[in-house]
């Protein structure tokens, strides 16, 4: 790969998550103060996401991947996501803004297959080259957060109280719109050539379903899902919470995980090395349920520290589990289902467990609204906790980790 597609791969990796971490870190806060949204409706708000991830398999298998080039779906996608940030921008009432969000995650989940399409088509050696690629991605995000918060100022408690966080979403599609045009210059990506009839099974990784005969793959698939409920609320919850305790620059300071999770992502290889998949698993279960103890009893003063370590453990929560979830899923798979495989988890997670997740997260909080109209954080954040736990209780009981060195080394 030469400097030229290495930079604009880059660059492409870089707006796609930038257009992510612009809008979505600060949507709970926006809905709230900006549309007035109940806990239900914010849930149903955020709930699209899951949809978008159920739905874009059927993208990129039905179209993507046999009729036109990635890197112009990929333009068009994003185009049209522009035009839905600036629909985002001006509503103002939930019910055309969940229309409009809805729309916008539909094509946007799909483009996070392309850009690794992409990006792909262009390795030799995608083990090697793939991470320095996609570590732009990360920083994009957390860009958009510092300039959220140390550049613009969207999220004091004075900008939010005057709506200014809307101007998240005019943010989000202007880079949308500059990813949109740029994609135009990726280099070219065709169509996999194929007379093969394609299976909706195959899409959804149907396929995959005879691994849940392996009781511990099956446990393992049980407790993805699962752990996806407690996930929800800290993607939903967090911001307005952070805002709500008093926390300055909480845009910017959540970034923080996405610092962590870059970092615990290049220790998985020694945790797995050394502990083997399950103790590794087992950390991140334990640390949702540590990070959600820190938020009920943190706050936004002398305690403030308690709630960055909770931000901070991200990397653990996130890393821990649900990346070293993919390494061992590939490892059970083989070679035959391997696709299917990863597929059929992602549709669990982020498709069932993002759903239920955010269903739960959201009834919690009304649940938990008091006489005056705020929250009683503390229960919600404790419940979570109390679900997080359950999850580690189950999979430290029921799985059984057989042949830890030799499934370690081969996982990675």
């Amino acid at each position: 790969m030469n400097n030229t597609i290495r930079i604009k791969l880059s660059i492409m990796m870089f707006l796609e998550f930038f257009i992510w971490g612009a809008w979505f870190v600060t949507l709970g806060t926006f809905l709230g103060n900006n549309l007035k949204a109940s806990g239900s409706e914010t849930a149903a708000i955020f709930s699209t996401q899951s949809w978008g991830a159920i739905v874009a398999p059927f993208i990129i298998g039905l179209i993507a991947d046999r009729y036109f080039n990635a890197e112009k779906i990929l333009g068009i996608l994003h185009l049209a996501g522009a035009f839905l940030m600036y629909q985002m921008y001006q509503s103002e009432e939930v019910g055309m803004f969940y229309t409009y969000v809805l729309s916008y995650m539909i094509l946007y989940m799909p483009t996070l297959a392309l850009v690794n399409s992409v990006s792909f088509n262009q390795m030799k050696d995608p083990e090697k080259e793939f991470s320095n690629i996609r570590v732009w991605g990360t920083i994009g995000w957390i860009l958009a957060g510092l300039s959220i918060s140390f550049v613009f100022h969207w999220d004091t408690a004075e900008a939010i109280s005057q709506g200014f966080l809307k101007n998240t979403f005019l943010l989000a599609g202007i880079a949308a719109l500059i990813l949109g045009i740029f994609s135009f210059s990726l280099p070219k990506t065709p169509p996999k050539v194929s007379e093969e009839k394609i299976k909706i099974g195959d899409i959804i990784g149907l396929d995959a379903l005879k691994l849940l005969k392996d009781k511990n793959f099956a446990i393992f698939f049980i407790s993805s899902i699962l752990i996806c409920i407690p996930l929800a609320f800290y993607y939903q919850n967090a911001h307005p919470f952070l805002t709500e305790s008093g926390v300055e620059n909480p845009t910017g300071k959540m970034a923080i995980g996405q610092i962590s999770e870059a970092l615990f992502l290049l220790l998985i290889p020694v945790f797995f090395t050394r502990f083997g998949f399950k103790k590794t698993i087992l950390i991140g279960m334990l640390a949702w349920a540590i990070r959600y103890v820190l938020f009920a009893y943190g706050n936004g003063n002398d305690l403030s520290f308690m709630l960055i370590i909770g931000i901070a453990l991200h990397g653990i929560c996130y890393d821990f589990f649900f990346v070293s979830g993919q390494i061992y899923t590939n490892s059970k798979a083989g070679e035959k289902y391997k696709s299917a495989a990863q597929g059929l988890i992602t549709l669990a997670t982020y498709g069932v467990g993002m759903l239920i997740g955010f269903a739960v997260a959201g009834w919690i909080t009304d649940n938990y609204k008091m006489a005056d109209g705020a929250v009683n954080w503390q229960m919600v954040w404790i419940i979570p906790a109390g679900i997080a736990f359950a999850v580690f209780l189950l999979f430290a009981l029921l799985f059984n980790e057989k042949n830890k060195g030799e499934e370690s080394t081969s996982a990675i």
